[in-house]
């Protein structure tokens, strides 16, 4: 059971307050209910106390456990790519990711994306899971490792430097050729 003022994540939304909880009567039962403000987005969200663990609700990481996350990132063994699949079969599988309780789904999202887009352009829709893939891990390790979210995005950034700076030296006349 979660606390009011507790920091909590809910997936594909990030880290959150409980703000209070409350009794109401929802289709003439009392049910209990996690108010829930997101940090990033200023939302609002009801969750039933009794379904909480159920919808993935659940406490920020750990020191340990986000250290061990930007271990993950840093580790390529997993790595598999974009063989032989589309844009589009990859952009629903890397969707469902992002909704997951568990961070590591996230951050496989997050590595798979910046890994791809280093041998092609990602495409408008993986674009956008790569940036939500960064804020919700970004957010959730700096609550973690007590350190300002722009800071963590660079060490996350730092990560895969030689990816990045690859995507980043290709001059106006590489891009154009495609």
């Amino acid at each position: 059971m979660f606390s009011v003022d507790e920091l909590v994540v809910y997936p594909a939304q990030g880290v959150g307050k409980v703000e209070r909880i409350e009794t109401q009567e929802i289709g003439g039962a009392s049910t209990e209910l996690y108010i829930v403000r997101i940090l990033s987005n200023n939302v609002t969200l009801m969750v039933p106390v009794s379904n909480a663990v159920n919808v993935g609700l659940r406490a920020v990481y750990t020191p340990e456990e986000a250290n061990g996350i930007l271990a993950y990132l840093d580790d390529r063994s997993d790595f598999t790519g974009y063989s032989g699949q589309n844009w589009n079969r990859r952009y629903r599988e890397y969707s469902e990711k992002l909704k997951s309780s568990d961070l590591k789904d996230v951050a496989y999202v997050l590595k798979e994306l910046i890994l791809i887009g280093k041998d092609k352009d990602l495409s408008f829709g993986e674009r956008r899971l790569l940036e939500q893939a960064m804020g919700l891990i970004s957010l959730e390790l700096s609550f973690a490792l007590d350190k300002d979210q722009n800071d963590v995005k660079k060490e996350i950034e730092a990560l895969f430097a030689d990816v990045l700076q690859k995507k980043d030296g290709e001059s106006d006349e590489d891009e154009g050729d495609s």
